[in-house]
C-alpha cells in the first residue's frame, strides 16, 4: 500500500521514480492500493489527475477516505441519510452505497475535504449535530498543502464544530486502522505480507503500524528527518524517496 501525496506526487508533479515503481508492481502482478485521505476527488478523478503526471493507476487500485467513510456508514446504517460538507468524492461515494443526502433530520453529519468551506454549511452541521445527528469526518489532518502554502483541512474544521457542539467526530481515514483493514480486505491480503509506504509519521506510519504492517517512510513529503525522533514509534525503514525502493522490485 502507498500513500499518494508526498509519495507518488507532490503539488501535482511526479516524484521521480514513482512511475517506474508502479509500472514494476503492475508488470509483476503484485497487488497494491494507493491510499489517500483526500476526499475531494472520486477514484476516476484521481486516476485522470495521476495519468497527467505520468502514473497510470487503475481505478480499482485507488482507495480514498471518502470511499472508506461511505463503506463504514453503509455497514453501520445501510441506506441511511447524511448531511455532507464536501466535494464530489464524498457525495459520489455515499450515493454509490445507496445513501440519501439531506439536511432534514439526517442520520449523520459527514465532514469531508473541500477547498471552499462554507460558514453557512458549518452552521447547519452544528445545528444538526446539536439536534442529534451523529458526527463523522473523513480524516483528522489539520492542514493540507497548496502552491500558496498550508490550507485549513478537515481536522481543523472538525475542531471548530466540536468546540461549538461538544461532540467529537469519528474519523474514518488514516490513521484509523479501520481504513487500513478495509484496504487489506479489498486487496485480499494479510497484514504480515503487506507494506505501507507513506510520508507522514502521524497518519501513514502509525496507521500501518497499528494494522500490523511493516512501514516505510519517504522523505519527499511532509516529514523531515529531524521529525522522526519526536514520535514514540518508528517506521520499519526510512528512505529518501520511493525511487530508493526500486531495487526491492523485480525488473
Amino acid at each position: 500500500m502507498s500513500d499518494m501525496d508526498g509519495v507518488l506526487v507532490h503539488e501535482g508533479k511526479l516524484i521521480p521514480g514513482a512511475d517506474t515503481f508502479i509500472s514494476r508492481l503492475r508488470d509483476a502482478g503484485t497487488p497494491f492500493l494507493v491510499l489517500t485521505n483526500n476526499s475531494i476527488y472520486t477514484a476516476r478523478d484521481l486516476r485522470f489527475r495521476l495519468r497527467n503526471t505520468g502514473i497510470d493507476i487503475p481505478v480499482e487500485a485507488i482507495w480514498t477516505s471518502a470511499m472508506a467513510t461511505a463503506t463504514f456508514l453503509n455497514d453501520q446504517r445501510p441506506e441511511g441519510t447524511a448531511f455532507v460538507i464536501g466535494e464530489a468524492g464524498m457525495t459520489t461515494a455515499l450515493h454509490e452505497v445507496g445513501y440519501v443526502l439531506t439536511s432534514t433530520s439526517p442520520d449523520y453529519v459527514v465532514l469531508a475535504e473541500t477547498r471552499t468551506y462554507s460558514f453557512s454549511s458549518i452552521t447547519t452541521a452544528i445545528r444538526l449535530i446539536q439536534g442529534g445527528a451523529r458526527f463523522v469526518a473523513t480524516n483528522p489532518d489539520p492542514t493540507g498543502p497548496s502552491v500558496e502554502g498550508d490550507l485549513p483541512a478537515c481536522g481543523a474544521v472538525a475542531a471548530m464544530i466540536t468546540k461549538a457542539t461538544g461532540v467529537q467526530p469519528y474519523f474514518v481515514g488514516k490513521p484509523n486502522p479501520l481504513m487500513m483493514r478495509a484496504a487489506l480486505n479489498k486487496l485480499q491480503a494479510h497484514s504480515e505480507s503487506t507494506v505501507m509506504i507513506g510520508d507522514r509519521m502521524d497518519t501513514d506510519v502509525v496507521a500501518g503500524l497499528e494494522a500490523g504492517m511493516r512501514t516505510v517512510l519517504v522523505l519527499t513529503g511532509i516529514t523531515h528527518p529531524g521529525d522522526i525522533e519526536r514520535f514514540p514509534y518508528r517506521p520499519t525503514r526510512v528512505v529518501n524517496s520511493i525511487a530508493d525502493l526500486l531495487d526491492d522490485l523485480p525488473v
